[in-house]
């Protein structure tokens, strides 16, 4: 048996290499054989992490919370900066925040075929909208937007606007650069404020 830090060390290795794999093919490319390729290993090394393709994606998606949940965050004062903060954070604005979105994308395909990874999907996704909520809820109390707006309304809206215009910027990159998917963004937010805008 190899020593438990070497062990450590190897899936660290796997790991690596499996984020190597989504980024440059996404989830519909991800395969034992895809990622032992990227090693420059065997696929009998990988069947003692992966014995079938199901574990290998669910290991991937591990993986892919892993790297969203350690990248650097922008900060921002209370209510509707922190809202926008929260949101640029998930668009395309830098290659490595667009590698990161094409290997969530590319995960809906496999996620909604099967029942586990769809609800770790919802559950993730209930997670973020749960971040954004507090956000919503201080710019009403700061008089940022209307007090009669729904904060989960709001959060579920923000949510959507962003990945979608992730897609779009994903597939259509030349017509969404990040200065047109900021602007598009500012938009959005001014829009949850009827008051705010000029008469």
């Amino acid at each position: 048996m190899p020593a438990r830090g070497d062990h450590d060390a190897r899936r660290r290795d796997v790991s690596e290499a499996v984020w190597r794999v989504l980024a440059e093919h996404g989830f519909g490319g991800l395969t034992l054989r895809a990622v032992a390729a990227e090693m420059g290993a065997s696929t009998g090394l990988l069947t003692h992490y992966f014995p079938n393709k199901r574990a290998l994606v669910a290991h991937a998606l591990d993986v892919a919370d892993e790297r969203t949940a350690s990248r650097p965050l922008r900060t921002a004062r209370p209510g509707l900066p922190a809202l926008r903060a929260a949101l640029l954070d998930v668009l395309c604005l830098t290659p490595a925040a667009t590698a990161m979105n094409r290997v969530w994308v590319s995960s809906w395909d496999v996620s909604l075929a099967d029942p586990g990874l769809a609800d770790r999907q919802r559950e993730r996704y209930d997670r973020w909208r749960d971040r954004l909520r507090p956000h919503v809820t201080a710019a009403v109390a700061l008089g940022e937007l209307p007090a009669a707006l729904d904060a989960d309304d709001v959060a579920a809206s923000a949510a959507a606007f962003a990945h979608g215009l992730v897609v779009h910027a994903l597939f259509d990159p030349a017509r969404f650069p990040p200065d047109r998917q900021v602007a598009m963004l500012d938009a959005f937010l001014a829009s949850l404020n009827p008051a705010s805008r000029p008469d």
